[in-house]
């Protein structure tokens, strides 16, 4: 097992997983040099023990890794991971959509210029902080003011829980359903416009901003993953309907609690 400390003291903290030295080198002193706190790891194996021993803002994971590869560490890692950004060599459309499928948040081909990591790393942090930051900010027409426990607003639909500061989704039953960063972005694009045929421009715009032109092969296999693990909840079989030619539908109405 092999870690390697970049630098410290820095806020914002990423984990870059490759097995190549040179390229943990490189990435990391870059991020360093641009106020980054950044640390790395040879293996899956290093990075799911520092995963554990520290808190990592964002985590850059390679692909093609011997033993064990970068798409298996991350369908791995499960709910309340950091997002993730994967590095491979293998550029296709297909393998890049397989990644996103698989809960990255963005897929980079290898060799890759610093700056446009740089530049994939600031979007993806600034989606974050804007999900955690703006919570309160939806267009819904119905709201309660309450004291419901979690982190700040919470939407209600069909027995169904989604707390935007904690980024969880529960079911009727308060069973935790494990949605990665763009499948929690999905359905809050769905949950904030109840009851509306949405086309898939308009869940594209909403759910990924300024970033979506990176998204829109992929739009519809996050799409099919979202409705598959609401589906698999008490109740979530219908919750987002497809209406023929013209786009989808959040099926219930959606209310909000406010968090004082």
């Amino acid at each position: 097992m092999y870690l390697e400390p970049v630098t410290m003291d820095l806020q914002t903290r990423i984990l870059i997983v490759d097995d190549d030295e040179g390229i943990r080198t490189l990435i990391g002193d870059y991020l360093a040099k641009h106020g980054y706190e950044t640390a790395t790891a040879a293996d899956p194996i290093a990075m799911r023990e520092m995963l554990a021993n520290a808190r990592f803002d964002l985590i850059v994971l390679d692909v093609m890794m011997p033993r064990e590869d970068g798409l298996t560490a991350l369908r791995q890692l499960g709910g309340g991971a950091p997002p993730v950004i994967m590095l491979s060599a293998v550029g296709s459309d297909v393998d890049r959509i397989v990644g996103l499928e698989m809960g990255a948040d963005d897929y980079l081909a290898k060799p890759c210029n610093p700056r446009e990591l740089l530049a994939r790393i600031r979007t993806v942090l600034r989606r974050r902080a804007g999900d955690e930051g703006q919570a309160g900010e939806t267009p819904l027409a119905t709201r309660e003011r309450g004291g419901d426990e979690g982190s700040g607003n919470c939407l209600f639909f069909a027995g169904w829980r989604m707390d935007l500061g904690l980024r969880l989704l529960s079911d009727p039953s308060g069973q935790l359903i494990s949605l990665s960063d763009g499948e929690f972005r999905l359905l809050r694009a769905f949950a904030e416009h109840p009851r509306r045929v949405l086309t898939r421009d308009q869940l594209l715009d909403w759910s990924r901003g300024e970033d979506s032109e990176h998204y829109d092969r992929a739009i519809d296999v996050q799409l099919s993953r979202l409705r598959r693990k609401l589906s698999e909840g008490e109740g979530g079989g219908d919750i987002i309907r497809t209406v023929r030619n013209e786009g989808y539908l959040f099926v219930p109405s959606v209310t909000e609690a406010v968090g004082e």
